[in-house]
């Protein structure tokens, strides 16, 4: 969780706009860990102090999509490297993707600050989780061998909401992963908790019950 001594320390990094609004005790819904989960928290809570959740999670799903489809610019963030001047022209490039958001603007340049631009994918995974949270969803990845179709992904959809994992007034959120590496089935994440049907899976069982019988 973002805390009040970590906001005086954006503050410290020269972003007084982004600083101010992150110190503002706005308790983000979930806590998360490591560096680029404090960076997400202080976005979130610099976007609920300036009523921009909505506007914000837009930019930076626009920026996902951009680095998804040019791993070149994801290259570029976590060069280590960077000079000032070719920080700023990243910054302003990527800002043409997000919409001059101000509040993306003002994490931009702080990470730019410290060197930590490399850790945007990581920040807006993390603030994904945290508007998930904010709008009562529960996210549920479905990872199988192949691509789920439309038809199937309802009825696992359907299934799993009325199952415990799902409580009252949530909303389910399913997001399909494929891995050909488990050979056939499902396995179902639901919050912390995981539920493998793969083939891979009952191959490993079936082969451990082997060994230990020889």
């Amino acid at each position: 969780m973002f805390s009040a001594r970590s906001a005086t320390t954006i503050a410290r990094a020269g972003v007084r706009g982004y600083a101010a609004a992150a110190a503002k005790s706005v308790k983000p819904p979930v806590a998360l860990f490591g560096v680029d989960g404090t960076y997400a928290s202080a976005l979130y809570t610099a976007s609920a102090k300036t009523n921009s959740l909505e506007p914000t999670d837009k930019a930076l799903k626009a920026l996902q999509a951009t680095l998804q489809k040019d791993p070149k610019l994801a290259n570029i963030l976590a060069s280590p490297t960077l000079k000032a001047e070719d920080k700023k022209a990243v910054i302003s490039e990527v800002l043409k993707v997000t919409g001059q958001d101000k509040t993306v603007k003002n994490l931009l340049e702080v990470l730019a600050e410290n060197n930590r631009l490399g850790l945007v994918g990581g920040i807006i995974e993390k603030y994904n989780v945290l508007m998930g949270a904010h709008r009562g969803e529960v996210e549920t990845t479905i990872t199988s061998a192949v691509e789920l179709d439309t038809k199937t992904k309802n009825r696992l959809e359907a299934a799993i909401s009325k199952s415990s994992f799902v409580g009252q007034g949530q909303k389910l959120k399913i997001v399909n992963k494929v891995d050909p590496s488990i050979l056939g089935g499902l396995v179902v994440e639901v919050g912390d908790r995981t539920i493998d049907l793969s083939i891979s899976s009952k191959m490993s069982k079936l082969n451990k019950l082997l060994t230990d019988a020889l």
